[in-house]
């Protein structure tokens, strides 16, 4: 006697409401599944926009392919199969997206081409969903309301895609662990499918659904309960020293490493000190423009959230006031709270004189009204697009408001060795944002190699000036030379960085990856 099953478009109401569902979490995937692959990429390979652009649009693209794909679904009963195992494979692939690209970054070959893969085949398996529930659910609506109601669902997903990321997902699991999460949201709705549909379906198809459920399940969650100890093996792997610190804030991953007496901290990878050098770097930064400046009361951080620059301006007696503006409110609290941290920054973070405001430096430049002696500009290299425009003419203009009348200000600006076009573009760049006085120096960091500096003000600058006592690096007798730079490192007639054109970012790349 032939199996008796309910034909696919004899649905209860509980399951139409499954199947609806199912659509709005493939648009909560799709955003998701596209922000982890951009987001690990740019933390791994720099230039967010291009990891990001080709994310999105591989994708987008892979969705037409896998949504042309499935007309060749052609029979009612293969309908709910095919969703299921879709779900089964698409939970599996996307959810080990993060965690294979970890493991192919650390062999050191081939991240790209797998990248790309990873993006295909994700995009196409998402594009095979939204047809085959669009075809699920026609008999219960008119092709009117059908469409509508799935497209309707399908963009609610994707708006809580943009709101999870940035407010849940990253800064409560990281990526690694986020994009295991999503894989099993997406095994999730696969087996409530299964359990929903299991009457409609064949018993070969039952039993090979249910042996795919359940060994991608497990191993998802093998993964996922082991997620520590793989990116503790990773991390191990990627930085050698032993790792002290490992944490994701909502804006980027913190380690911090200790090799005998040097501790060092990696933001995204890219390190940002050595306790061994990083007192070379401070100095240059901080004690040239605070021994310039007339009347140093009123000082202005931006960025510098490890509370070294604070360090090194309270050894100035004339310091009223220390406002430190840094994105990163976690950072800023580990800094002030952690031992070995607070050790480091000689409790700076802890100081009365100083301030301390989470927030976007251009915001905070845009919002206040208070004018400052000295504006130290201490942000990460411009590697991306979201830290170039800080290195803009439209910035620069904006700090320039914010100056007292003998004020002056001066940003790291990466190595003119290593980078020097990107370099001597940020000297232009302040030129152009109308400074009256712009001032390029550098100093021998040796973590890091020959490190630019530039100087800007809107009056005279003197030759002379004193450096408080007991530095460990400047020297009275040395500082002449930091304004001098041998010819293989100057350039000339370089465009400033623009908001609308941000040229700065395609110097700094391709002068970083000449000499890698």
């Amino acid at each position: 006697m032939a199996e008796q099953r309910p034909a696919p478009g004899e649905m209860n109401a509980r399951q139409v409401g499954l199947l609806q569902f199912s659509v709005l979490v493939v648009g909560l995937c799709t955003i998701l599944y596209e922000l982890l692959i951009g987001t690990v990429s740019s933390y791994l390979l720099g230039d967010s926009i291009r990891q990001f652009s080709m994310a999105i649009g591989l994708t987008m693209f892979a969705m037409g392919i896998g949504t042309w794909c499935s007309r060749w679904v052609n029979r009612p009963e293969q309908l709910l199969f095919w969703f299921v195992l879709v779900e089964v494979v698409l939970g599996l692939v996307g959810g080990l997206s993060v965690p294979v690209l970890y493991g192919v970054y650390l062999v050191g070959n081939g991240y790209l081409p797998i990248m790309v893969l990873l993006v295909l085949g994700v995009g196409a398996l998402i594009g095979l969903e939204i047809p085959l529930l669009t075809r699920l659910l026609e008999h219960r609506y008119s092709l009117k309301l059908n469409i509508s109601n799935v497209l309707s669902l399908d963009y609610l997903g994707a708006l809580l895609a943009t709101f999870l990321f940035p407010f849940l997902l990253l800064p409560v699991f990281g990526v690694f662990q986020s994009s295991v999460v999503v894989g099993l949201l997406n095994l999730l709705t696969g087996g409530l499918s299964l359990v929903a549909f299991w009457p409609q379906l064949s018993r070969k198809q039952q039993r090979g659904l249910s042996s795919g459920l359940v060994l991608a399940t497990a191993l998802l969650l093998t993964t996922l309960l082991f997620s520590k100890q793989l990116l503790h093996g990773w991390e191990s792997q990627v930085y050698e020293d032993q790792i002290l610190l490992s944490t994701q804030t909502p804006y980027q991953q913190l380690v911090l490493t200790r090799n005998r007496q040097d501790l060092r901290l990696y933001l995204n990878g890219n390190l940002q000190f050595s306790t061994l050098d990083e007192y070379r770097y401070h100095e240059a930064l901080v004690h040239v423009p605070m021994g310039l400046a007339p009347t140093p009361e009123n000082v202005l951080i931006l960025g510098g959230g490890d509370g070294l620059a604070v360090r090194e301006v309270l050894k100035h007696p004339k310091v009223k006031t220390i406002t430190l503006v840094d994105l990163d409110a976690k950072m800023l609290s580990l800094f002030q709270k952690h031992p070995v941290l607070r050790q480091i920054n000689h409790n700076s973070l802890n100081h009365p004189k100083v301030r301390l405001v989470s927030q976007d430096a251009f915001k905070f430049l845009e919002q206040t009204q208070q004018r400052y002696d000295v504006v130290l500009v201490d942000l990460p290299d411009p590697n991306s697009n979201a830290l170039t425009r800080l290195y803009t003419v439209e910035f620069y203009r904006l700090l320039q408001q914010r100056l007292s009348r003998t004020g002056l200000m001066v940003t790291q600006a990466t190595s003119p060795y290593f980078a020097p076009e990107a370099f001597w573009c940020i000297a232009q760049t302040l030129t152009e944002a109308n400074f009256s006085t712009v001032k390029p120096y550098h100093a021998y960091i040796p973590a890091f190699g020959d490190w630019g500096f530039v100087l800007a003000s809107q009056r005279h600058l003197p030759s002379q000036f004193r450096l408080p006592p007991n530095l460990r690096y400047l020297t009275q007798e040395g500082l002449p030379s930091l304004f001098l730079f041998s010819p293989d490192v100057r350039r000339s007639g370089l465009p400033a960085n623009r908001l609308n054109r941000p040229i700065l970012l395609e110097f700094y790349l391709a002068g970083w990856k000449a000499n890698s």
